[in-house]
């Protein structure tokens, strides 16, 4: 899956473009990112978002316990990958049918988010129980959502475009080619939100997430860690 979001609505990391400042590295436009997606993922299902940004997402090579996913409701759109474990409690929680699957249930719960404020988003996504990500986009308000899961069972990848656009993949090596070393890991149990603060982690509020620059034979230009926490989610 692939979304690319303009600089109106995704603050650019400043440690993404300081990585890739820091080793030059050949980068594209984020049309052309979304092009070569499209052209290697045939068929693909593509949603431009006017000039706010673009959505995109295929079933093409998915892995059989990470099926992708996309859905619309009320100016929300959302692209998942992954399995909830908890779905069917959830989706009762929210008054959902039974056939309801995760990616409908993600943008009942955000709306539920929004609607309810200030409902925090840590409460929300700790109780989203599996392997996931998912890039939400709320039209309405121009809002970003980005969730990982606590143990990054689902790859997850963020990166600058040579015109300066912020894109998430779950294919490193499509962003790899547009971003170069402005590129790292999403951290796990954490999600980024242009409304709500940026870049946070959901299992720990209170403690922020810094990055760190990565060693020059790494193929990203840095990673992200959580303050307090040993892992770090690197490659």
């Amino acid at each position: 899956m692939l979304a690319v979001f303009s600089g109106e609505v995704v603050e650019v990391p400043a440690e993404l473009v300081a990585a890739g400042s820091r080793t030059p590295s050949p980068k594209t436009k984020a049309s052309e990112l979304v092009s070569r997606f499209l052209g290697s993922s045939e068929p693909a299902v593509s949603m431009q978002l006017a000039d706010l940004g673009h959505l995109a997402y295929s079933h093409t090579n998915q892995a059989l316990l990470r099926p992708r996913s996309f859905a619309a409701k009320d100016e929300i759109f959302c692209l998942f990958e992954g399995v909830l474990d908890n779905l069917g409690r959830l989706s009762q929680q929210y008054g959902l049918s039974k056939g309801a699957n995760e990616v409908v249930l993600v943008i009942e719960a955000y709306k539920t988010l929004r609607d309810r404020a200030p409902y925090p988003a840590s409460f929300m996504l700790s109780q989203l129980t599996g392997s996931y990500a998912f890039v939400l986009f709320d039209k309405s308000t121009n809002s970003v959502l980005v969730a990982s899961d606590p143990e990054g069972k689902v790859p997850l990848f963020w990166g600058i475009t040579a015109d300066g656009c912020v894109a998430f993949s779950d294919d490193i090596d499509m962003l790899k080619g547009s971003c170069g070393k402005s590129l790292a890991p999403f951290p796990q149990g954490c999600f980024y939100s242009n409304a709500l603060g940026g870049l946070k982690c959901y299992e720990n509020p209170k403690n922020k997430v810094t990055a760190v620059p990565a060693n020059e034979e790494e193929i990203c230009g840095a990673t992200f860690k959580v303050e307090g926490s040993t892992v770090l989610t690197a490659l």
